[in-house]
């Protein structure tokens, strides 16, 4: 008879590695090779019905370097891909996206973006830096964080449900008028790609092991087997069909479009950041941030993270200083403020990703963009069905609030709401 596992209790819930030490290219191998080939290339798009419409709209209305964003932003999956080894997404800040899609270019632009950026990367680099950030994971419940993701998960869920019944302007952030049912971007579209996801997806795998899960084994005979039309269906990567089925109807909506597109990168230049400007972005766009950023950016990361892959060794501290690295570096070239997201790694994790080789693709396809159309990249995006893009946000949104359903105490279920 097989002995079952155990796994030690973990009141903090804090990251472990249970594995043997290996050499650094063993483990950079081992972050970055796919556990299953579709179900990666699936997972990597997860993170799209997020990413898309934040990128398009600074990019409309702040006229956002697009091609300097995708190559930074490709370099960011890449590097976070092989250094955590599991699919730690790369998300716009949103609430500096936010402040500047309120605002016109002349009162929070280009220059006030990146000094935010800037501003909130360098915190979070003193916050790793001097362990202040490790602290915080420690002090701070797992009810509250919990209640973070219940949120987030809610708040993509209903931004989901608008971007499917309502046209968008993005460059405004507002709705224009009820969405037809019929069309290449029509209500019907957009069920018929939520019901595909339905039927192969379903609620995800039950067996996943968590944190605060016993890891057992159980014998053949206990598994429930697929059919094998079952099997079939559920090895399709179904957000990558709707991905690719969006990609072929924003031509089909705009035969011209190729006419559109310029090949070649963007030009790189280093921003220009008045005083008035670090003054407004540090205001408008640093303070409301960094409370978001610390929350859900990091610490409810990496508790996410350790429910998801409880044998991998990242902690808050590096979390934190790769978020801090990423913005101090890149938003002095125009490259958007960026930083890490449960809800991204939760969109991710429920289409399949499991490794630091899901984001790496990612990434390597955002820098092959970025490098071969550049900003001319905007106006496929523009014509690319809004509807589908809210199908993909709309399961991030449900697998990240999910994660509050082991609260099972009366207590925690009240800091959780």
């Amino acid at each position: 008879m097989e002995s079952q596992i155990q796994q030690q209790p973990n009141p903090n819930n804090e990251p472990t590695n249970n594995q043997t030490p290996r050499s650094p290219f063993e483990k950079l191998k081992n972050n970055l090779v796919f556990k299953s080939k579709w179900a990666e290339i699936n997972g990597a798009m997860g993170d799209l019905g997020t990413y898309i419409p934040i990128v398009l709209a600074l990019t409309l209305a702040q006229n956002l370097n697009l091609g300097t964003t995708l190559i930074f932003t490709g370099v960011y999956n890449i590097i976070t891909g092989a250094l955590y080894g599991v699919p730690m997404p790369v998300q716009p800040m949103k609430s500096i996206a936010a402040a500047a899609l309120s605002s016109t270019p002349e009162e929070f632009g280009i220059p006030e973006i990146m000094a935010a950026g800037i501003c909130t990367g360098a915190i979070l680099l003193l916050l790793g830096v001097t362990g202040l950030m490790q602290l915080a994971y420690k002090l701070i419940p797992l009810s509250v964080v919990r209640g973070i993701q219940l949120a987030q998960g809610l708040n993509f869920a209903m931004t989901a449900v608008k971007y499917v019944r309502k046209n968008q302007n993005f460059s405004n952030s507002k709705s224009v008028g009820d969405r037809q049912w019929l069309g290449l971007d029509g209500l019907l579209l957009a069920l018929v790609c939520a019901c595909f996801i339905i039927v192969v997806n379903g609620a995800g795998e039950e067996t996943e092991t968590t944190g605060c899960q016993l890891a057992t084994t159980v014998d053949d005979h206990q598994k429930p087997k697929k059919g094998k039309w079952r099997r079939i269906v559920a090895s399709l990567p179904s957000a990558f069909i709707v991905f690719l089925l969006g990609v072929i109807f924003a031509f089909i909506r705009k035969p011209k479009l190729i006419h559109d597109i310029k090949f070649g990168p963007s030009s790189i230049q280093i921003v220009k950041i008045s005083k008035h400007a670090w003054k407004q972005g540090f205001i408008k766009g640093t303070i409301p941030q960094l409370p978001l950023s610390i929350l859900n950016s990091v610490i409810a990361v990496c508790k996410l993270s350790y429910d998801l892959f409880p044998n991998k060794d990242f902690s808050p501290t590096s979390v934190s200083i790769t978020v801090g690295l990423m913005n101090v570096i890149g938003c002095w070239f125009s490259a958007m403020p960026c930083c890490h997201g449960a809800g991204g790694l939760a969109g991710q994790y429920k289409f399949g990703g499991r490794s630091g080789g899901c984001v790496a693709l990612l990434g390597l396809a955002k820098m092959v963009l970025g490098l071969v159309l550049g900003s001319s990249l905007v106006v496929i995006l523009n014509k690319f069905p809004v509807g589908v893009l809210g199908v993909l946000l709309l399961f991030a949104g449900i697998e990240l609030a999910m994660a509050a359903r082991d609260m099972n105490s009366k207590e925690d279920a009240f800091v959780v709401l």
